[in-house]
């Protein structure tokens, strides 16, 4: 009969399966910074692809009627016709160019068309335009505000209209170009750039060149006010992407709130502390409702994606300086433009 053989199974022991759990939980450290920084650089990738359908929108809008749209506007001629309340913005403009037509369709630019018109609301209530969004952006996509209908859902835009800069009250000081079309009642806002309100600026009208002169960037990220508390503050305020003006005028003469475009008077990435000036022109130019120089920020890491008026895309760093950012602000300020 033949004789049984046992084997003894050796176990792990409770230290070698410590130090197996140790290696894995270190290799999972290792991999997901990678992981992250893969994810982060598809999602600017894709903030910059929106940049640059914005940047053909705009262009083919040019090319269709003679100049740019408006940064915001209030429904007079040649963007509506019945001044005297909120208008739109240039976001709503461009619809049909990145083949939203159908939303567009929606607007009725007879008055208030960007807020108190209820004809326009079921063009940007409950709408979504992920043309609009960057999705490095932690900010809740839907805000919900008050109008003549009630409490409705808006979408809060993760792109700004660059409008100008403000040489004379930059944050550092910047020495320069004069600018004389530039409002001093709490925003400061300029006419020097591409889309202001009211605005029309035709691309031949960038004399600075359209490789050197902002058109779009990014306002998606948390800044701070004085309290230390994070605000998801914009130039969309708590209005959404579609309002407007709220006069006809033009700056110097504008003195309302600039919905949706800003004047540059920060550095990129700023974090001011600043105090919320509320409703309607806080002298820092930064509020919740709405603040005309908030400073362009972003969740990407060193700095923010800026349309350029060529339609190309560049990265800009925080450490770009404050005299190169105003010159990229201004369209026709003939000065040399520093390394960008």
């Amino acid at each position: 009969m033949p004789q049984l053989r046992f084997f003894k199974i050796r176990a792990f022991t409770l230290i070698e399966l410590l130090v197996v759990i140790a290696i894995i939980a270190v290799l999972i450290g290792l991999l997901l910074p990678a992981v992250q920084k893969v994810r982060e650089a598809a999602a600017r990738m894709k903030c910059q692809n929106n940049l640059k359908q914005i940047g053909i929108a705009l262009h083919a809008f040019n090319d269709a009627n003679n100049r740019l749209p408006p940064g915001c506007a209030e429904d007079q001629s040649p963007f509506g016709t019945n001044p005297g309340a909120w208008g739109s913005s240039w976001m709503v403009y461009i619809l049909p160019y990145i083949e939203q037509g159908n939303v567009y369709s929606r607007f009725s630019f007879t008055g208030g068309s960007g807020y108190s018109n209820a004809a326009s609301a079921p063009g940007y209530v409950n709408v979504t335009i992920n043309t609009y969004l960057c999705p490095s952006s932690p900010f809740n996509v839907l805000d919900c505000y008050t109008s003549v209908s009630g409490g409705t859902n808006v979408m809060r835009p993760h792109y700004a209209g660059i409008a100008g800069g403000s040489w004379q009250l930059a944050s550092p000081a910047v020495a320069g170009f004069n600018e004389t079309r530039l409002s001093n009642s709490g925003n400061q806002n300029s006419a020097g750039g591409v889309l202001f309100p009211n605005s029309q600026v035709t691309l031949l009208g960038m004399t600075d060149g359209t490789s050197n002169t902002m058109m779009v960037s990014e306002q998606n990220n948390f800044i701070t006010d004085s309290t230390g508390a994070k605000r998801a503050w914009n130039a969309a305020g708590p209005h959404g992407w579609q309002m407007g003006a709220g006069s006809a005028s033009q700056p110097p003469s504008y003195t309302d709130r600039p919905f949706n475009t800003t004047t540059i008077r920060y550095t990129i990435n700023f974090q001011g502390g600043w105090s919320d000036g509320g409703c309607c022109n806080p002298a820092n130019g930064v509020s919740s409702n709405t603040g005309g120089n908030i400073p362009l920020n972003s969740a990407h890491t060193g700095g923010v994606n800026s349309l350029m008026g060529d339609g190309s895309v560049r990265f800009l760093t925080n450490s770009l300086q404050m005299l190169t950012l105003m010159e990229l602000s201004t369209r026709d300020d003939g000065l040399p433009l520093g390394n960008f």
